[in-house]
């Protein structure tokens, strides 16, 4: 039986279930296109492994060089609900380029106009959640949010298994069925998200590279975000687990299960871990997250059969469940309220600028060094962030 503390918690509003399922719908869209663009980029495309770390790469620091500033806009605005409709409406408008295309370059535009949407989108959702989200369950909200997105990022790539089975690997065509859910996600937006009554009075935009406004944050938040950002330099783009998975002999058709275990691990862990971090230390979790990264590293690097870089991608996952929604519930619990979205959107900056490096950086040592080096150095840095977290807690 619950106790008295855990009968008087507030329920998860309606805007964290909406939020949720549009996250859930946009995922299902993008995952079915991510699970099989690398084959099409190096396959179809004949693009090099370098090429795809700068195109993703590139693409999301674009994405998230937009979110420090979309932040500080919804704040300014005091609304979030119409920038959340933009960045969704961009990322559904881009869909139908992946289909269409016959070069890297279109390849790159698409995915360059999907992550300025998601730049767009990404800081006010977030802090739209922080908005209506009680203090007591905040990290159950932000993992409700985050598993939900995990659900899509499940049954993406299962989609784009069966219609590749069904179309005979005919990528093109398996594509253009992506543009269904982004539609959905875009009315969910529309008909389901309502934002709370905020206080009547004029705002003043202020700019997250100000010094005054940067000098708002306490050291605390300016931590998460410098330990954030070591972490995100040893999560280069899920797009060389794909391509890992296809060295390693798995058929085309099937490689798409990569993101399908590694979702399933985070879908199941998220909510959970949210839950959890409410009533426990979230520091030691977090800990958690990056020690699952560094195994899962090593795993895929000395993985010699598909059985064992699944077990390498279901920890990814894992830790990706223990990382990602606890991150976000740190910057809501160091952040003043009226500085939510700048807060989120200057986070985002700084793991957007460690993403570019570290796809890059992934590419390079692929096309260099071989899959091995690339995992290894992903290990690493990883194992440099737990060092510098537990010299933190100390």
């Amino acid at each position: 039986m619950p106790d008295g503390s855990e009968r008087s918690r507030p329920r998860i509003p309606g805007t964290v279930w909406a939020l949720g399922f549009v996250s859930l719908f946009m995922d299902v869209s993008s995952e079915l296109l991510h699970s099989l663009l690398p084959l099409f980029l190096v396959g179809s495309l004949g693009l090099s492994m370098l090429a795809v770390g700068l195109i993703e790469g590139i693409a999301e620091a674009s994405a998230l060089i937009v979110k420090v500033f979309s932040g500080a806009i919804s704040d300014f605005l005091g609304r979030r609900k119409g920038l959340l409709l933009l960045g969704y409406g961009l990322a559904a408008l881009s869909k139908p380029l992946f289909p269409l295309a016959t070069s890297g370059e279109t390849i790159f535009a698409a995915r360059l106009l999907d992550r300025i949407g998601k730049g767009i989108r990404g800081a006010p959702r977030d802090a739209l959640i922080a908005d209506v989200a009680p203090a007591a369950i905040r990290g159950a909200c932000f993992g409700l949010r985050q598993s939900m997105d995990t659900v899509g990022a499940f049954a993406g790539p299962l989609l784009a298994i069966a219609l590749m089975l069904w179309l005979g690997n005919d990528l093109p065509l398996v594509f253009w069925f992506a543009c269904i859910p982004a539609g959905l996600a875009v009315l969910a937006i529309v008909f389901f998200v309502k934002e709370p009554e905020h206080a009547a009075g004029p705002h003043r935009f202020r700019s997250p590279i100000h010094r005054d406004a940067l000098r708002s944050f306490p050291a605390r938040y300016w931590w998460v975000v410098g330990i954030g950002a070591v972490f995100t330099l040893a999560r280069f783009s899920e797009a060389f687990l794909v391509l890992r998975a296809q060295g390693l002999g798995l058929p085309m058709a099937w490689t798409p299960v990569v993101m399908v275990v590694m979702a399933l691990l985070f879908m199941l862990s998220a909510y959970p871990v949210g839950w959890w971090s409410d009533r426990t230390d979230r520091i030691g979790l977090l800990g958690i997250g990056m020690l699952l990264l560094v195994t899962a590293d090593l795993l895929l690097a000395w993985a010699d059969s598909t059985p064992l870089m699944l077990v390498g991608v279901a920890l990814w996952g894992l830790h990706m469940g223990f990382t990602q929604g606890l991150l976000a519930t740190l910057i809501a619990d160091t952040t003043p309220p009226d500085l939510k979205g700048t807060a989120f959107g200057m986070f985002n900056l700084a793991s957007g600028l460690a993403m570019l490096l570290a796809s890059v950086l992934a590419g390079w040592l692929w096309q260099s060094f071989g899959a091995s080096a690339t995992f290894l150095a992903g290990a690493g840095l990883a194992f440099v962030a737990l060092l510098l977290l537990r010299w933190r807690i100390r």
